[in-house]
């Protein structure tokens, strides 16, 4: 069994910076700022359900998934690691990631009667990176039923925070701005790149030490 407080903090801190809360408030102000209040707290609760049972399934099953396809998880994580530092490239120079959305995707969000599943739950909430991370993280406390818990309670604690960010999101646009916005997207985005390095790095010597 791992350190309880230390994993609580690396599930806690990337399950933050891959699903970027703060990052989802001006977006979902975008999608649906002009709608009423309690449309807007139905289309939050439907999106941070939705993405939530998707990462829980791949937490319990993508494990199953791979060894079903052939690959090992050590190949999860250098793949995983290289698409965390992609969408962590967009986050620090400010670029639209095409990991989360497509500009084709965005425009179809824009004109669809709830974007509550698609683009907030998938691909915003629940996308590749997090569903990399969840696996990776999930992987590491398989075997000890306490440090599975503790990934599936934090990540849960996450997931809730998604959902106050989509609930407040004009409070918090008018309080931190859109530079504040920015500067935040920037701090996660150079933590999510150190975090995606050191996945490669993992996945890299367990390969090395499978066929040693």
């Amino acid at each position: 069994m791992t350190d309880l407080f230390a994993l609580a903090t690396q599930t806690f801190l990337t399950m933050v910076v891959v699903m970027d809360p703060i990052g989802l408030a001006p977006i979902f102000i975008g999608l649906a700022g002009n709608r009423p209040s309690f449309e807007r707290r139905k289309m939050a609760i439907k999106a941070t359900a939705v993405a939530g049972v998707i990462i829980f399934l791949f937490a319990f099953f993508g494990q199953s998934l791979l060894d079903h396809l052939g690959i090992s998880i050590y190949s999860f994580k250098i793949a995983g690691g290289i698409l965390l530092f992609l969408i962590a490239l967009d986050m620090v120079f400010a670029r639209p990631s095409g990991a989360k959305e497509t500009e084709e995707e965005e425009k179809e969000a824009q004109n669809r009667q709830d974007p509550s599943v698609f683009p907030l739950a998938i691909p915003l909430i629940a996308g590749p990176g997090t569903l990399a991370s969840i696996m990776i993280l999930a992987t590491k406390a398989s075997g000890h039923i306490l440090d599975l818990v503790v990934v599936m309670a934090v990540t849960a604690i996450v997931l809730a925070l998604c959902y106050l960010a989509l609930r407040l999101s004009g409070q918090i646009a008018r309080v931190i701005g859109l530079t504040g916005v920015h500067v935040v997207t920037r701090v996660l985005g150079v933590l999510l790149g150190a975090l995606a390095v050191q996945y490669v790095a993992d996945g890299a010597w367990g390969i090395i030490q499978s066929h040693s």
